[in-house]
């Protein structure tokens, strides 16, 4: 079958969007394991060791600073890691940093829409 030119500019390609939307974000998982590693399985010896200390918190701030500035760099939208850094009280200072603007430069630029997203839950 041979599509013509009017065809694969009136297509619904919405689908393949999200599909290839589902494989960036897996791969981008995917690397953001592999910058700050994957916490250790429940019962075992690494998991009792890490009981009480902030290892499991440092490695999600992290995980999540790692996958942020992923998404930035792939052109993705980074409002899932910007929410996650959000809730567990990442400043907006480390953000800028991590996203190599000021402080006030991620706020503005970001602020409003977790704010919105945030208020709601």
């Amino acid at each position: 079958m041979t599509v013509s030119m009017d065809d694969v500019l009136t297509l619904d390609v919405s689908a393949a969007a999200r599909a290839v939307t589902a494989a960036a974000v897996a791969e981008l998982d995917r690397h953001a394991d592999a910058i700050a590693g994957v916490p250790p399985l429940p019962g075992t010896p690494e998991w009792d060791a890490e009981e009480g200390t902030d290892a499991p918190a440092r490695r999600e701030t992290a995980w999540q600073l790692a996958a942020f500035r992923i998404a930035l760099a792939a052109g993705l939208d980074p409002l899932p890691q910007l929410i996650g850094l959000r809730r567990i009280g990442v400043s907006w200072e480390t953000i800028g940093g991590a996203a190599g603007i000021t402080r006030q430069s991620a706020h503005e630029r970001w602020a409003g829409r977790v704010a919105a997203v945030l208020d709601r839950s």
